[in-house]
């Protein structure tokens, strides 16, 4: 019987590995060949960094002639440090073995300093296009915020929890929801975890999740998914949506230090400036109306206040970041409390980043009766939800929480033009593959 040991088998190279090392062995993808005279550089791509290493006939055992870019190898090779390399250090090759090789070239410029290809044709060739250094350091940031995310809330005392994708009602309502057949019955996929949420600080007292959000909009816009991640949380046994705010606000804060911390060597390739927290500025949807000049006649903000409310926030706060507040209840969920200086009013807010809408949250209502009739003055059937409904009859604390949009957080970090450059296989009313 084979017996293994407790070490780790494979593990990724760090460049720690580098430090005082004469030989290194490693596992690597054959990024680019440049053949020199007398020599050839190969440069190695491994799941972080691309690593420079040379190879000379006559100290190099191995059939350089069968190497090609896309190829996977381990090599074995001894360590200098060179100044002009990535990273300070350059590997003379003397052995190398091929693991596989590919069956066809790459249809996109993978080596090349930028891709270079429209979105359409980078959607098209996808599980190519994510082998570009700098589209595969997109998604490393996204793991930087959801890891400073989850380390965040846990040490804030929130729960992790994971609620069912497959619900029996829609939290937002409405027409844009998917729809699919569960057994005998109509189901749906969950516009939110709204519901489990509120369930879960019944006994949870604050709760926190990571999962897919699926949106049936037929938008085809540079902001709009139809599946996302959501970063979401509720806590209870709040004063009012102002602690919810200050919640989110010293997570950001924690976020971006977690990707300063630790994501330097993506922040630099991605040449990504992250945002200055201090306090965000807050106005209420009113008072937002008037610094854009508009009449009290809307009730909702358009993807050009967004962009101009920002505008105003930087020039007037040196702030990325504003809240709006105090929403017309018509434009908010049935949960979301109304106001008690105006009914006409939600507690409720959104948060904007560079322009763009992130989250949007509140404090939710938790008495029972209050809850029946505003579904009521929303033309709702209480017994439609009375499983919902169940949270409250049998006694909630005040609370309230919200949901951020990975994609777009991530699509603003970064400056990138469209929101499907944040998400690895992007789903739209056009991609439903890969």
């Amino acid at each position: 019987m084979q017996q293994i040991d407790g070490q780790k088998l494979i593990s990724e190279l760090t460049l720690d590995d580098f430090e005082n090392a004469d030989e290194i062995t490693f596992s690597a993808c054959v990024h680019k060949l440049r053949k020199m005279s007398g020599f050839s550089f190969v440069i190695l791509r491994t799941g972080k960094y691309l690593l420079q290493s040379v190879y000379m006939p006559d100290k190099c055992t191995g059939d350089f002639n069968s190497l090609c870019e896309g190829a996977y190898i381990t090599v074995t090779g001894n360590v200098t440090s060179e100044s002009r390399a990535p990273y300070g250090y350059e590997i003379t090759l003397t052995s190398f073995e091929i693991l596989s090789l590919p069956a066809a070239e790459y249809p996109l410029h993978v080596s090349s300093k930028n891709l270079g290809c429209s979105l359409e044709t980078n959607m098209a060739h996808r599980s190519v296009a994510l082998r570009h250094p700098h589209q595969r350091a997109v998604f490393k940031i996204a793991e930087g915020v959801v890891s400073g995310f989850r380390e965040f809330m846990l040490s804030q005392n929130f729960t992790e929890i994971h609620t069912p994708k497959i619900v029996a009602a829609g939290a937002e309502g409405g027409a844009n929801i998917f729809k699919l057949k569960y057994f005998d019955q109509n189901a749906f996929l969950a516009q939110s975890p709204q519901f489990y949420k509120q369930t879960c600080v019944a006994f949870f007292d604050r709760v926190f999740e990571i999962a897919p959000v699926y949106r049936a909009e037929k938008h085809n816009s540079t902001r709009h998914l139809n599946e996302y991640i959501g970063l979401d949380f509720e806590m209870g046994f709040i004063k009012d949506m102002t602690d919810v705010m200050q919640m989110e606000t010293a997570m950001l804060k924690y976020v971006v230090d977690y990707l300063d911390k630790n994501y330097q060597h993506e922040l630099q390739m991605l040449n990504a400036q992250l945002p200055v927290i201090t306090d965000i500025p807050a106005v209420t949807f009113f008072e937002a109306l008037d610094i854009l000049g508009k009449s009290h006649n809307q009730f909702d903000l358009d993807p050009s206040d967004e962009v101009k409310l920002c505008e105003y926030a930087k020039e007037h706060y040196n702030s990325d970041f504003i809240f709006v507040t105090k929403f017309p209840g018509l434009k908010r969920p049935f949960y979301a409390m109304d106001s008690k200086d105006d009914p006409k009013l939600a507690e409720s807010f959104d948060l904007l980043f560079r322009g763009l809408e992130i989250t949007t949250g509140g404090q939710r209502i938790h008495d029972y009766n209050e809850q029946i009739a505003k579904m009521k003055r929303y033309n709702m059937e209480p017994e439609d939800l009375a499983v919902y409904l169940d949270i409250h009859k049998y006694g909630m604390p005040p609370h309230g929480g919200l949901g951020i949009g990975l994609e777009r957080l991530v699509m603003k970090l970064l400056n990138l033009a469209n929101i499907r450059e944040a998400s690895l296989f992007p789903r739209d009313i056009h991609h439903l593959d890969p």
